[in-house]
């Protein structure tokens, strides 16, 4: 029978090193703004060097002194260049203010590319200062069931980690090798993009519940979480593409010695089932890009994703599906867990409906005051934001003592949080679902702490699915210094831009609206199958923000100019989906709303109107078939009979306005 699914609405620890101490101490320099510990000498130069600023994954750049919400919400705020790249950015850029490169001293912001391409790039003049490709892309055709939730190629996706300590950058680059694809860790030079020592392919093994061996399938596995840097070692998680290949495709984290890229002994395998119903595994760990998260004892924390359609193949101990985890800094053990387990939001319909607790991070929160000082926060598809327990994230069903501590609706979250303390040293978290900012107040008095709902930003003009990144800056902790900024998603296909909002969370109406700053086109991104994971990188009095084959500057007019020959007006004509469209692959590509789910067949109302009965045996007996959902949209690929039936060979999900469906072929 089909996997057809009807949906009428839709410890303390030694393994420890120079990765979370020097993370930590980003932390602590952040959180203490300009006070006492700034005080004591000069502050060194602004560093981002890893994903959302630290291993927390807070977001706030707490050292941002030329940015206020005065000067960008004056006319002086505008984009001053553009620098051009070579393909999709999908990872965030990171910024090392008094690098040494290029024969000098500079402020530079590294991009990584899908094109397998990273760039040291001047933050203040836009020149590039140094590039290097390591090696051919795997392009979208050749991706399980010829994906479509990225750009034309897969190269870097995940955001790169910085020792700044050692002068290495590490990043794991996608290339195709005597034609087939392959997973690379590099460490490189900070100075010259080389590799420092011989790059190292991505292999891991794992037992099966039934005791056979599972090994690493770099064909059918996405590495789309942004690394991690701690306990002296790298860790990567890796997920699916489009939940195709589900019978083999299963998530992973995996991590390497820093100073060797020697392979921990152990890694973790998401999913160890031997067998399943519709004989579907995956349970991935992606986040929307968000990274993996450290906690101050160097364990790691993450969200997996969805498993076996059946909804019966979860389990605490196999397949930890639908849940965010607490996983030791050797990958051995399990910590801590949390499953959802409300009305209608229980793993099992999480699973039915594919929709991912995974699809949104889990931020770690600094600690607070209170009966509770250690605590996360973590939203998916659904929408639902938990306050979590990190002592006891709460298990499943209530077999924690703590559960979770609290929720809130967000609205639909391919997202994540970030965080900022106010002048009242009063934390806050910063949430991004549907298509708007929400600030929630940490509420740590009482006998359990909550988050009281604030403010909130206008309405985003953003599409694809729900939610979208944010990071936010500040002097410290210092009154009217906050400002959050955001990257909204594109609505459409042509032009398909995507837009820089700023926003005061000091500032906000009778209503609980805060006031709009500055809103400007930041670039555009034409690969609609492909949520964009945009996160704005603030650093310097300046703003960055990597999209399709560009780097967006934006700051005060007056300062440091940006090279003449970068510089592009924000009326400029976007750059054109390039590579593998739809028309190149073979058979046809067919866009359509699934409106009804037979047996063997289903029902595709397609842009024309038309109802077009689409045969989906073949593609589901080759696990090329996401999880069919009355009422959404998928784009069906294969080839007509003679009595107008389209034979399906893949069926992908896609967003469900039909603005940002590509044309059929």
């Amino acid at each position: 029978m089909p996997r057809f699914v009807t949906h009428a609405n839709q410890e303390r620890s030694a393994f420890r090193g120079n990765g979370l101490r020097k993370a930590g101490l980003l932390v602590a320099l952040w959180l203490a703004g300009s006070g006492a510990a700034m005080a004591a000498g000069a502050v060194p130069p602004l560093t981002v060097t890893t994903y959302h600023g630290d291993v927390m994954r807070t977001g706030w750049n707490a050292q941002e002194t030329t940015l206020t919400p005065a000067t960008v919400g004056s006319t002086a705020f505008a984009k001053l260049g553009v620098v051009t790249l070579d393909s999709q950015v999908d990872a965030q850029p990171l910024y090392l203010g008094g690098q040494a490169i290029a024969g000098g001293t500079h402020n530079v912001v590294y991009v990584a590319t899908e094109a397998n391409s990273i760039y040291a790039i001047d933050a203040d003049s836009g020149s590039v200062l140094v590039t290097r490709n390591y090696g051919q892309p795997v392009r979208m055709g050749s991706l399980p069931g010829a994906c479509v939730n990225n750009g034309p190629t897969v190269g870097i996706t995940s955001t790169p980690v910085i020792d700044q300590a050692a002068g290495t950058l590490y990043a794991i680059t996608y290339t195709v090798e005597s034609g087939s694809p392959v997973y690379r860790i590099h460490a490189l030079d900070l100075a010259t993009l080389a590799d420092k020592i011989p790059s190292v392919v991505v292999t891991a093994t794992q037992k099966l519940a039934g005791g056979s061996t599972y090994r690493f399938n770099p064909a059918v596995s996405r590495q789309r979480a942004a690394l991690l840097e701690a306990n002296g070692a790298i860790y990567a998680a890796f997920a699916s593409f489009c939940d195709m290949a589900a019978d083999v495709s299963r998530g992973w984290v995996l991590g390497w010695r820093a100073a060797t890229l020697t392979p921990l002994p152990a890694a973790d395998l998401t999913d160890k089932q031997a067998a399943s119903p519709f004989n579907f595994f995956i349970t991935p760990i992606w986040m929307s890009g968000y990274g993996l998260a450290s906690d101050e004892l160097g364990n790691l924390l993450f969200v997996t994703g969805n498993s076996d359609p059946s909804g019966n193949t979860y389990n605490k101990y196999t397949n930890l599906s639908e849940s965010a985890v607490k996983l030791s800094p050797d990958l051995t053990k399990v910590l801590s867990y949390f499953t959802p387990d409300a009305p209608n939001f229980d793993v099992a319909s999480l699973d039915r409906w594919d929709d991912d607790f995974g699809s949104g991070g889990i931020m770690v929160l600094p600690q607070q005051p209170g009966t509770y000082p250690r605590l996360a926060v973590a939203a998916g598809k659904v929408g639902q934001m938990y306050l979590l327990n990190r002592d006891n994230l709460g298990g499943f069903r209530n077999d924690g003592v703590d559960h979770v501590l609290g929720t809130v609706s967000i609205g639909l979250c391919w997202c994540g949080e970030s965080y900022f303390q106010g002048a009242d040293g009063i934390g806050r978290v910063v949430s991004s679902g549907g298509a708007n900012v929400v600030v929630w107040k940490v509420k740590t008095t009482g006998a359990r702490p909550q988050l009281v709902y604030e403010s909130a930003s206008a309405r985003l003009i953003t599409g694809q699915d729900g939610g979208f990144f944010t990071t936010v800056s500040s002097n410290g902790t210092q009154a009217n210094s906050q400002i959050i900024w955001a990257v909204s998603r594109p609505v459409d296909t042509k032009p398909s831009t995507v837009v820089l909002y700023a926003f005061n969370p000091s500032a906000y109406d009778l209503m609980g609206q805060n006031a709009t700053l500055f809103s400007g086109v930041a670039g555009n991104w034409p690969n609609s199958g492909a949520n964009a994971p945009i996160v704005p990188l603030v650093a310097n009095g300046r703003v960055y923000v990597a999209t399709y084959k560009r780097l967006a500057i934006f700051g005060l007019k007056g300062g440091p100019l940006i090279a003449a020959s970068t510089a592009v007006p924000d009326s400029a004509t976007p750059d054109t989906a390039a590579g593998e469209p739809d028309a190149m692959l073979p058979g046809h590509a067919i866009y359509g709303r699934l409106e009804a789910i037979g047996k063997q067949f289903l029902t595709l109302r397609t842009r024309t109107g038309v109802a077009l009965s689409v045969d989906a045996s073949t593609a589901e007996s080759a696990h090329r078939s996401a999880t069919p959902l009355v009422g959404h949209a998928f784009l069906v690929r294969g080839d007509y009979d003679r009595a107008g039936v389209l034979h399906a060979t893949s069926i992908l999900k896609v967003n469900d306005s039909p603005a940002l469906w590509q044309p059929d072929n």
